[in-house]
């Protein structure tokens, strides 16, 4: 952090006339899209020779030794050794070998003896090793040891271990879960070895004329179940028909097609199916991964879900009778398979303060802070389909809802129906929501490019197929998130407005930019009030994009009372109290101390996420930093001559009213580490970080 001169705080700093440069006006800046921030806030240009090393150096804390490459005008990057397949096990499994990963077991007991797998154990056994080489204790109380009865499940690991008390070994000590949404150990074998029957998903996607006879490569039931279930949906009258209110009557045929109807788009499709089942893809590597679903996963952090509860399936003839079972009994009872989408249970968005799914940065932890700060509704983080049929732990993390989330969706993402379809059965099976988003409208390269996010706008007969069979499978809601368009001036939400609402959906988000846009320039609310008043009563229509205060906030339900709501993304990002602001209805000029007890808040529900051993602490603080990325972006209300901050307002380099404020508002990586450090303690040797999102793509040729 840059100090004033003369070593005073910045809070008694005042810039001489002499050191300040002609100031712009605040007409000028905000023209500029630069936050007006008083003049004698600023700090003074830097020099030309400053300017060049900052341009592309390396920032580093002389006491931490930490290091960071930054450099954002060049895109050399330095290639990596390729290692193979083998060797990237081999190292794997001499990493859990080492003294730094602990035997779990032997961690909570401290008994050598008490590890089932004896010389078998994938890790280390030694345990004066362990203590030789673990870092001192962390500050404050073990996240796990505070309620009655609790016991942290880390034992030695725990960087917390002096305050258990005599609490470890307790056996019979309670940990207490206030997390859900764990993947069943059995339905997760069953996903490893492809035998997972879906008879829901798949009655629907025949009945809809998704599916081709025996062509696909995924395990199917047999024919004769499917065959029945479709037989009692017949005679129930839920084909394809006006009567369910799903299909458009003459146009059947169209409905029966999954891709042969639309524009093959060429470049970016590996193959088209037209009437047989998509076949799962072999697991993706971390790296591919990574890509969307931007959450680790420490398999001691993450609590599994009551086995009792979950009713796990024991043997594959057990599953088929059971799931007949059930839909025998679901057709005796209600008459029909398929419910008609006036005949779900809805949930009412207007007036709701609705956190946006965000990858990576939109974790459990951070949406625990955005409820106790305001928020209404919550939704997971983006997770793509076929990672999750594969069985995923990495994937399937990214579903877990804590006990405050009182009104929870999940989004998921995948290309073809019938990936989608088994996935929406497999979530309402092991998960509990409130409602099941899919995402039409990602831009990322790595999603758009198997035909998924928003590659779908392009292909209206596969979203009419999508949402038809989604909504025919389960109960729960089916909302939808897309985007104005694909490109960029041919915006096609609005002629499709009214057939999404007639397929089943009962509530769409619309994000006024479209794909080529990624997040540049002004969301189009104009456009985006035309769609909500084309909509039909029975589909709520929810506007997204650069609501930034409660103003923005009351602006868009005031010029359209159509809207039901506003999905707040990037604006919860930088400021997580603008739920505050919005309910309270007033510019909340934050302290610096206030906003460091949010990012303790943080830290505290990350270590009961992620873990209290080394592993949940450094996931804890990454993630930390990803957030500070974009918490940097923030600029206090104090501090600014307009108010309120547009959330396309780049703000100067300024000084804050004390230090605390001034690192805060620092857009150095090496501030953030140094942030983390006072939560979280000294960073490991040889620590770097480099923020994640990237979303500066507006001019690629692939973008158009």
């Amino acid at each position: 952090m840059a100090e004033s001169p003369a070593g005073l705080t910045s809070q008694n700093w005042n810039p001489t006339q002499d050191q300040q440069q002609p100031t712009a006006t605040s007409e000028q800046l905000i023209a500029k899209s630069i936050a007006p921030v008083k003049p004698q806030f600023l700090r003074p240009p830097p020099s030309r020779a400053s300017q060049k090393d900052t341009t592309s150096s390396t920032v580093s804390d002389s006491n931490n030794d930490i290091s960071k490459s930054i450099n954002t005008n060049t895109t050399s990057v330095v290639a990596k050794e390729k290692k193979s397949k083998r060797q990237l096990k081999r190292e794997r499994q001499q990493e859990k070998k080492s003294s730094v990963n602990l035997c779990p077991e032997l961690a909570k007991t401290g008994d050598v003896n008490s590890c089932p797998y004896k010389n078998n154990c994938r890790f280390n056994h030694d345990l004066e090793a362990f203590k030789a080489q673990k870092p001192e204790d962390l500050e404050g109380e073990c996240p796990f040891v505070n309620g009655e009865g609790s016991c942290c499940p880390y034992g030695l690991a725990c960087r917390f271990y002096g305050t258990h008390k005599g609490r470890d070994g307790v056996r019979n000590g309670k940990k207490q879960i206030s997390e859900i949404n764990g993947l069943n150990k059995d339905v997760q074998k069953l996903l490893w070895k492809n035998k997972m029957k879906f008879l829901k998903a798949d009655s629907v996607l025949k009945s809809l004329g998704l599916t081709g006879p025996g062509k696909s490569k995924v395990k199917k039931v047999d024919e004769e179940e499917v065959e029945k279930v479709v037989d009692d949906n017949d005679s129930h009258g839920t084909n394809d028909t006006n009567e369910n209110g799903c299909g458009d009557g003459g146009n059947e045929s169209a409905g029966k097609l999954d891709c042969a109807a639309e524009v093959l788009g060429g470049d970016d499709m590996d193959g088209v199916l037209t009437d047989e089942v998509r076949p799962q893809k072999k697991a993706k590597s971390a790296v591919e991964v990574n890509g969307c679903s931007g959450e680790e996963v420490n398999g001691l952090g993450i609590p599994e879900k009551d086995i009792e509860n979950n009713c796990p399936l024991k043997t594959e003839p057990e599953l088929v009778s059971d799931k007949l079972e059930v839909i025998a009994d679901s057709v005796e009872t209600d008459g029909s398979l398929k419910l008609h989408p006036r005949e779900k249970k809805l949930i009412d968005f207007r007036g709701k303060l609705y956190l946006a799914p965000l990858t990576t940065v939109g974790n459990l932890p951070f949406r625990r802070v955005c409820k106790a700060l305001g928020a209404d509704v919550t939704c997971g983080e983006m997770a793509m389909c076929t990672n999750l049929l594969q069985g995923q732990a990495s994937e399937w993390a990214l579903l877990r809802r804590h006990s405050s989330e009182d009104l929870f969706g999940v989004q998921i993402c995948g290309a073809y129906p019938d990936t989608v379809t088994r996935t929406v059965e497999l979530i309402d099976q092991e998960c509990t929501v409130d409602f099941i988003d899919i995402n039409m409208g990602c831009p990322i390269d790595i999603v758009v490019n198997k035909g998924a996010g928003s590659s779908l706008l392009t292909k209206p007969m596969r979203m009419k197929s999508i949402i038809e069979a989604t909504s025919g499978t389960v109960e729960k809601p089916i909302t939808v998130k897309v985007r104005t368009g694909y490109f960029e001036g041919k915006s096609r939400i609005d002629s499709l407005i009214v057939d999404i609402g007639k397929w089943g959906a009962s509530a769409v988000t619309i994000h006024g930019r479209s794909r080529q846009q990624r997040y540049s320039k002004l969301a189009d609310w104009d456009y985006i009030y035309q769609c909500a008043r084309k909509a039909p009563d029975s589909l709520q229509v929810l506007g997204n994009g650069d609501v930034f205060s409660f103003v923005d906030w009351n602006n868009h339900k005031s010029d359209c009372p159509e809207l039901s709501s506003c999905m707040i993304a990037r604006g919860a990002l930088i400021k997580p109290w603008i739920f505050t602001e919005i309910k309270e209805q007033r510019h909340w000029d934050i302290s610096s101390g206030e906003r460091l007890n949010i990012l303790k808040d943080y830290v505290r529900s990350g270590l009961e996420h992620w873990g209290s051993d080394t592993k949940g602490v450094e996931t804890t603080r990454h993630f930390l930093l990803e957030w500070l990325s974009y918490t940097c972006r923030y600029v206090p209300v104090g501090l600014l001559d307009v108010i309120p901050q547009r959330l396309n307002w780049r703000p100067p380099s300024y000084y804050g009213r004390d230090d605390l404020e001034t690192l805060m508002a620092s857009d150095s990586a090496a501030d953030w580490v140094r942030i983390s450090e006072m939560l979280l303690g000294k960073v490991p040797d040889a620590f770097t970080f480099a923020p994640k999102h990237k979303s500066n793509a507006y001019d690629r040729a692939e973008n158009g």
